[in-house]
């Protein structure tokens, strides 16, 4: 189900696109002194105009009551709505034609939230591999402090393999969601988000609905919808792409409302929502999301062609080069619109050599992140995946010769140019 949009979102009847809506959608100048731009609300607490309207306010905050017809919460506080953080929420659905949207104080924030909004002590939770460091970690270290029980298939495994998983496990009948990345991080490998919807609806019964929730962060808003595709929740690390800067932490989690009203309800009260400072920021970013990500895209191409023909590296990890006889191909031309702007790649020989190319670098920055408009390289075995054990790194193929670029808005020569010094350092 898609998000009904504003009046303003149409000229004459026709759809305005995303990145057209980005500068004006869900404001009215009209209520902030004619500004052009958003104002930032900082502020703790809103007056009402009366008890009336504060108690009318506090009926919909606590589930007291249905809305009526067109009535939405009324500004009360802002750990539960702030004007920048609800304009913010409002563009952010455009992306995935959503019908909700909620953002949060970090990447982790949104995840952790929206997991034990939906998830209870006895649930099991089906996941892909590899995740982000911190995800994983997550999953197999907090998570099953609380009874949750999470059970791990590798990305890029069939329908058959991923069932196999699960009922190896045992616990077929807990599951209670799956879990994606999708490209993986840090290997870019696939995972099929409509197998994973298909799985989910057989295993769903009218008392227990299993949610699919995918961790879009690597593709970002522009390169692949997973709602379009049997998803019911789609995840991000605004930090990447969607802020864009490297200057803001930031989460969102997308779906119907119907889920979302859970997410928000368990972000109430954990107070994981973001502040409307962050909210700004990224309002600002918007504007630009689909210049930055377009660009980035075509940048990457240039990196991993060159990268794919180099003596001294053994193997490109990048969607752009997925021959018609891979397997993943399918999914790719099925499930992304372009392969984005992450390239990872294993230098020949191993982590010595993988160091000696990173720290010869000179216009790639060595750091972690992504999504950027500067393009930044890091060591996923010793930095961004470090706390996953050595032997599950090595199944997942983390190995210790490979390095993740995100690579940024610059000139293609001139990366290109960085990186043919580096490797004849390495």
């Amino acid at each position: 189900m898609t998000s009904p949009r504003k009046p303003e979102a149409f000229i004459h009847g026709k759809a305005l696109r995303p990145e057209s809506l980005m500068s004006s959608y869900g404001y009215d100048p009209r209520l902030s002194e004619g500004s052009l731009k958003i104002p930032i609300f900082q502020t703790s607490t809103f007056v009402f105009k009366s008890a009336e309207e504060g108690k009318s306010f506090f009926e919909l905050a606590y589930g007291l009551r249905e809305p009526r017809d067109n009535e939405r919460l009324g500004l009360i506080y802002s750990r539960l709505n702030n004007p920048d953080l609800e304009i913010l929420e409002d563009r952010l659905t455009l992306w995935d034609d959503a019908e909700s949207a909620a953002v949060f104080e970090s990447g982790m924030a949104a995840i952790s939230t929206a997991l034990f909004a939906l998830l209870s002590p006895g649930d099991v939770i089906l996941h892909s591999e590899p995740l982000y460091g911190g995800t994983d970690y997550f999953l197999k270290h907090v998570l099953t402090r609380f009874g949750i029980q999470p059970v791990g298939f590798p990305a890029g495994a069939s329908t058959a393999e991923i069932e196999a998983r699960l009922a190896a496990s045992g616990q077929a009948d807990r599951l209670r969601m799956i879990y994606v990345e999708t490209p993986a991080n840090p290997t870019n490998t696939l995972v099929d988000i409509a197998a994973c919807a298909q799985i989910a609806r057989a295993h769903s019964s009218e008392a227990r609905r299993v949610v699919v929730a995918v961790d879009n962060t690597f593709l970002g808003p522009l390169w692949q919808h997973p709602l379009k595709h049997g998803a019911d929740l789609v995840l991000y690390s605004a930090t990447k792409y969607i802020g864009g800067h490297s200057d803001v932490i930031a989460g969102v989690c997308l779906g119907p409302s119907t889920l979302m009203t859970e997410v928000r309800a368990m972000r109430t009260f954990l107070g994981t929502m973001c502040g409307p400072w962050t909210g700004w920021l990224l309002l600002r970013s918007l504007e630009t999301l689909k210049l930055r990500m377009t660009s980035q895209m075509k940048n990457a191409r240039y990196v991993a062609d060159f990268l794919a023909d180099h003596p001294k590296v053994h193997r490109v990890h990048y969607l752009g080069h997925l021959g018609e006889d891979d397997p993943q191909h399918a999914v790719y031309k099925r499930q992304c619109i372009a392969p984005g702007g992450m390239v990872s790649f294993d230098v020949r020989g191993g982590e010595a050599e993988a160091f000696r190319f990173l720290n010869a670098l000179q216009l790639f920055r060595l750091a972690v992140s992504l999504g950027g408009t500067e393009s930044l390289a890091e060591h996923p075995a010793s930095m961004t995946h470090s706390d996953i054990p050595p032997g599950e790194r090595a199944r997942m193929g983390i190995g210790e010769n490979m390095v993740r670029l995100s690579i940024g808005v610059e000139h293609p020569e001139d990366l290109i140019a960085d990186l043919t010094q580096a490797l004849a350092v390495a």
